[in-house]
């Protein structure tokens, strides 16, 4: 066994063990954070295969950008780990068939191989200029012109994930003093003040009457 066939066991193993620690840890932020290290090995799966902007794009978009989201998203939601935990054991037949229907459809089509059409034009084209091709380039040909739907379609995706978790996490203080600018538009004068009418002075009682001489020597006294 050569030097790439052992680091491609390496990668695949800590890979395999990060994405079972990702459904597996309790804590979800720990989860996240297992979830880029999965990131990680499958980028340097990649490089082996010589795909190296694949693998760049997954560090830099992933675990750069959406990862780094997903984090905030969980550390300031302050979800209750406890509630999550509840109703486990009732929806895990449902998610175990799920899992082993998933893991059956990918054994199906990987078992075959990778049967791929070789066209002569390409396959001579590989052979004279290896050192020319870009993947980049072809990739990039291939995202704006056969797949720019697709593409379009998932960063619709995108921005609505990052809209939503904004409005997850926007919240509002009770302490905090806050006025909703549409209900000072609509507000009127008499909304404003009110005039309450009063009598200018009020008689005084029989007996307080009768009281107010004395107390007013005693206080003199």
């Amino acid at each position: 066994m050569d030097v790439k066939t052992g680091l491609f066991y390496f990668f695949s193993i800590v890979l395999l063990f990060a994405a079972f620690r990702v459904i597996t840890a309790r804590n979800p932020v720990y989860a996240a954070l297992y979830l880029v290290l999965t990131f990680f090995q499958a980028s340097a799966i990649w490089i082996l295969l010589q795909a190296e902007f694949l693998a760049i794009s997954l560090v830099l978009v992933y675990v750069g950008a959406v990862m780094v989201l997903f984090l905030f998203v969980v550390m300031m939601l302050d979800i209750n780990i406890d509630s999550m935990r509840e109703g486990f054991w009732k929806h895990f037949p449902l998610a175990a068939g799920l899992g082993v229907m998933i893991a059956l459809e990918m054994a199906a089509v990987l078992m075959g191989g990778f049967r791929l059409t070789e066209d002569p034009k390409l396959a001579s084209l590989a052979g004279q200029n290896a050192h020319q091709i870009s993947n980049t380039r072809d990739l990039g040909v291939l995202l704006y012109t056969k797949y720019s739907y697709p593409l379009e379609i998932a960063a619709a995706i995108l921005l609505v994930a990052v809209i939503a978790a904004i409005a997850l996490t926007l919240r509002q203080r009770k302490d905090s003093k806050y006025v909703n600018p549409a209900d000072q538009v609509r507000v009127k004068s008499k909304d404003r003040l009110e005039v309450v009418k009063m009598q200018a002075t009020k008689p005084l009682a029989t007996g307080d009457a009768a009281q107010t001489p004395a107390t007013s020597l005693e206080k003199k006294a």
